[in-house]
This record gives structure tokens, C-alpha cells and sequence, in this order.
């Protein structure tokens, strides 16, 4: 049997990136996985979402003709920053996109609990075209599909083949990592489901994203241009499970008043387009990202809230990272050499454990209903957004740069 340069086990987002940018640069690649995927909804951050599994579905929303996603459809979108559509745009992904699929968000305001507590984030004030995309995740799908039916140097397998290196992208539930190497996750179940769906405002949205924190749920509304464009979001609204499950077995009118109560009718009216969907939020970390011929990446070595919307962002990271390791390394050193497999683990370690310690404090800060936090949080939010410096840090943390 032919022996691949590298097996990629996991056929999300992250595993067909990573094949193709293997592939790109002339390694044999085997991706082991069927064409079509299923991940996670929405996040409701300014850039990114991870592929979470585990998704339950909520009742099916009413169709009103003409501004209805299919019932059964994919609802998922991506927030994706200016890393990742680097990294799409060097892949020939992302001008394949068809312009409905892929949103620009020129501003982010974030609200706190009580009136006036707001934070503004300008696309114009950063000096870039825009803060992220969001991105419909069947149409990149099918992208990264199309771009894998033409690359010369991968495969599509149906069951593990002999690699050098195997590359696991299986997400949160990666069973290879934990049944053969080994690999113990630190879990922290945040006792929320995440809802989300797609729905159309009366208003339009004009490329303005939103959030609410709203102690203890946060509700994120993503700007984006199906069913109808100017006037769609994709949402998540990160809920304690018991008021989720709640939400979930609602009917539709009911739902629509509570985003309604939720939004204040900042955007309008929004109606329903989608069914809902849902699932459980976690902190996760594996305690080792490598080992003698493999590493972990994307999901199946990270997880955090998508309050900040950077799972699928740090999870192309993750493959740029690889890559950039493997075509670097020594002309002697093999691929599954695990000193060459670390420096990709060091290069990864800061940033993934970074990312899920301010997205773990910022859910558990806004998750407090006690009064005292409640004025320091909002308090925080009026001081971050009058300090000029901190907000284009900030901001430039989430594009990537």
C-alpha cells in the first residue's frame, strides 16, 4: 500500500485546509473523511467559530416565503479573521466564494447590562476595510471541496492509511487522540447550550455587528446577506441549559418575543428563517498538542466559548503554524520527529491558552448577577471604550494581526 507524507483524520474546515496547504506544498496527503461535513452554529464573536459537535435540533421555524432557509439546512456561519482569509485567499478558497456567502463587519458594539454600558469597535478607527467576514459555512465547504477535486497531491480515503505524519482534525470528540494516543482533556462544562439560528430584521443591518452581555446569557447577532440580504443575522445566544432547553421547545412567536426582549428592538422586528439548533459549551484543552508521528489540531485540541468568536480562527491558525513548522524543519529531519512536532506545540501553546483564559473570564464575569460585579463590568466596558489604545489592541488581537 502507498505511504502518504501525511494522514489527516478529520474532514472540518481545519482538516481540508490543512490538506490542501500540505498539498500546495507537494506533500502526498491522504484525507480521510466523505465530502460533506456536519459542525457548529454560528459564534457570536467579532471573529471566528469553532466546529463544535453535539448539535441538537430545536422545533423547525415557519417558512415565510422568499426570506426562509431551507428547513433542515445548514445555519452555521463563521466569523473569520484577517488571518484566515489570508490564509483561504492563499489556498484559492475564498474569491471562489459566492459575495452572499460573505459578509463584511465594519463595526462591533457590544452592550453591558445597563443603559449607557457599551463598548464601539470601528473597522474605520483600526484603518482596515473591515473587523472580520462573516461566512456562510456550506458555501465555504463546498469551496474548500471544489479546491480539494484539484489538488493533484491529495487523496480522499475511507479508511486510515500508512503516513509519516498523522494530522488528527477530529474535533472535540477526537477518539484517535484519546483511545491510541493517549491524550487526557481538561473539560469545563459551562452548564450553557449555545442556540443559534438564522433570522431577518425589519431594519437593515448595515454590516454592524451586536452583542448583548446580559448576566447570566449572551446574545450575539452576526450581519449577514442570506436569506435576505442588508436585513439577515446569524445569531448564538450562549443560555444556562435549563432556559435554552426552554427556548428551544418554544414556538415561534414566542422565541421572537424573547430575542425581541433580549435585542430591546435595537434591530427591529426579527422573524425566524431557520430552524434552531443547539449546543453544549465547553472550556477544553488536551494536555499534550504532539507526539512521535502525530498532532492535534484544530477542535481536537481546543475548545473555548465562542463569545469572541475565535474557534475556527485559531484552528486555521493552528494549520498555518504546522505548515509553516514542516516546510522549515532541517532537510534530515523526518516529519514524525516529535523535536520538530514540538516547535509547533510551542508556537501554539500562548495563543490557545490565552484565548480560552479571556474567554473563561469574560463569560464568568458577565455570567454574575451579583450587584457588585455588575458595576465593575459595566464600568469596564464605559473605560475600555474611551481608551483609545486598549480598544486597537483589542481589536487587533481579534484581526489576526
Amino acid at each position: 500500500m502507498e505511504k502518504f507524507d501525511v494522514l489527516v483524520r478529520g474532514n472540518g474546515c481545519v482538516g481540508r485546509s490543512l490538506a490542501l496547504a500540505l498539498g500546495a506544498r507537494g506533500f502526498r496527503v491522504a484525507l480521510l473523511g466523505k465530502s460533506a461535513t456536519a459542525g457548529a452554529p454560528a459564534e457570536i464573536g467579532m471573529a471566528g467559530t469553532a466546529s463544535l459537535a453535539g448539535m441538537t435540533n430545536g422545533p423547525a421555524a415557519a417558512a415565510t416565503p422568499g426570506r426562509s432557509v431551507q428547513p433542515g439546512s445548514d445555519v452555521r456561519a463563521y466569523a473569520l479573521n484577517a488571518q484566515s482569509v489570508r490564509l483561504l485567499t492563499r489556498l484559492r478558497v475564498w474569491d471562489t466564494l459566492p459575495e452572499d456567502a460573505r459578509t463584511p463587519v465594519h463595526d462591533m458594539r457590544v452592550m453591558g447590562d445597563r443603559a449607557g454600558a457599551s463598548l464601539h469597535f470601528s473597522a474605520w478607527d483600526q484603518g482596515v476595510g473591515e473587523l472580520a467576514h462573516i461566512v456562510d459555512a456550506a458555501a465555504l465547504e463546498d469551496q474548500l471541496d471544489a479546491a480539494l477535486r484539484f489538488a493533484p497531491h491529495v487523496q480522499r480515503v475511507s479508511a486510515p492509511v500508512p503516513a509519516t505524519l498523522e494530522a488528527l482534525c477530529e474535533g472535540r470528540e477526537s477518539v484517535t487522540a484519546q483511545m491510541q494516543h493517549g491524550v487526557h482533556f481538561e473539560r469545563h462544562d459551562y452548564g450553557h447550550l449555545g442556540v443559534a439560528a438564522r433570522v431577518v430584521a425589519s431594519q437593515p443591518h448595515h454590516g454592524v455587528a451586536l452583542q448583548w452581555f446580559r448576566s447570566p446569557d449572551i446574545l450575539g447577532l452576526l450581519p449577514f446577506d442570506r436569506p435576505e440580504a442588508g436585513r439577515s443575522y446569524g445569531f448564538v445566544w450562549s443560555l444556562p441549559r435549563e432556559r435554552a432547553q426552554s427556548l428551544l421547545a418554544a414556538g415561534k412567536s414566542e422565541f421572537e418575543a424573547a430575542l425581541m426582549e433580549a435585542t430591546g428592538g435595537q434591530v427591529g422586528a426579527l422573524t425566524l428563517a431557520s430552524e434552531r439548533q443547539a449546543w453544549p459549551l465547553q472550556l477544553a484543552r488536551a494536555d499534550r498538542l504532539c507526539g512521535p508521528g502525530w498532532v492535534l489540531l484544530g477542535d481536537a485540541a481546543h475548545l473555548v466559548h465562542p463569545l469572541a468568536g475565535q474557534g475556527l480562527n485559531l484552528g486555521l491558525a493552528d494549520v498555518e503554524a504546522l505548515v509553516d513548522v514542516i516546510v522549515a524543519r532541517e532537510a534530515w529531519r523526518t516529519l514524525d520527529d516529535e523535536k520538530l512536532l514540538r516547535r509547533y506545540a510551542r508556537a501554539r501553546l500562548t495563543p490557545t491558552w490565552a484565548m480560552g483564559e479571556l474567554t473563561d473570564s469574560l463569560l464568568r464575569g458577565f455570567a454574575s448577577q451579583a450587584p457588585v460585579i455588575a458595576r465593575l463590568r459595566n464600568e469596564g466596558l464605559r473605560l475600555v471604550d474611551r481608551a483609545g489604545p486598549i480598544k486597537k489592541w483589542l481589536t487587533a488581537r481579534a484581526l489576526g494581526h
